[in-house]
């Protein structure tokens, strides 16, 4: 692709960094900014900049907040003796979506996959157990994808809370084995968060 503009195949070159964009969708992209007032153009750069600078992780479940402590942790009609275990931020936006779940929740950043070199010391799973440890989470639901990588985390945080008296809990089989939990619908999210079954039931049930 030849561009007439260096600035241009810069920018083009850098929006084509992200996840689904090509070239083509990149440079459409562009030419598009270049048509919208110079000012929305600001906002945009400025709100990505403000991002990366200012955003925070909770320091209680690691979701992506604005403050040291997230809305959902800091609520106090929130059950604090049960918490979701999810993979990542889009995960407890599709439950919260639901209406369903009034616990809190507890933000992974990731699944074990030891083809792309992510172990369980690249997740938060040390300061999910040291919850677990402090006694005032009754039961952990699982609430990760059904694929192989979600299986294997879950049953490896299962067995790190082996001894400790908690209920581990697994979000029933209405997401398809394969599904990501982010794709699907509301309703049948949220029944799947209400029918959870004992984590030890589908270890049964495989």
């Amino acid at each position: 692709m030849d561009f007439s503009s260096k600035l241009l195949e810069n920018a083009v070159y850098e929006m084509s960094q992200l996840p689904g964009i090509g070239k083509r969708t990149a440079l459409r992209l562009v030419l598009h900014l270049l048509k919208q007032p110079k000012e929305q153009t600001e906002r945009l750069s400025n709100s990505l900049l403000s991002l990366r600078s200012e955003i925070k992780f909770c320091e209680n479940c690691h979701n992506i907040s604005d403050v040291a402590v997230c809305e959902i942790c800091a609520n106090p009609k929130r059950d604090r003796s049960l918490v979701c275990v999810v993979e990542d931020i889009r995960d407890v936006m599709a439950i919260e979506n639901t209406s369903q779940y009034k616990g809190l929740y507890h933000v992974l950043g990731g699944k074990i996959s030891p083809m792309e070199g992510i172990g369980p010391q690249d997740l938060t799973i040390g300061s999910l157990v040291e919850k677990a440890q402090k006694g005032e989470v009754k039961e952990f639901i699982f609430a990760l994808s059904s694929t192989m990588e979600g299986d294997t985390t879950n049953f490896y945080i299962y067995k790190q809370l082996n001894g400790l008296d908690i209920n581990t809990s697994t979000i029933a089989r209405g997401i398809a084995v394969g599904d990501e939990l982010e794709y699907a619908d509301e309703v049948t999210l949220g029944r799947s968060i209400l029918n959870r079954i004992p984590f030890e039931g589908s270890l049964k049930a495989n």
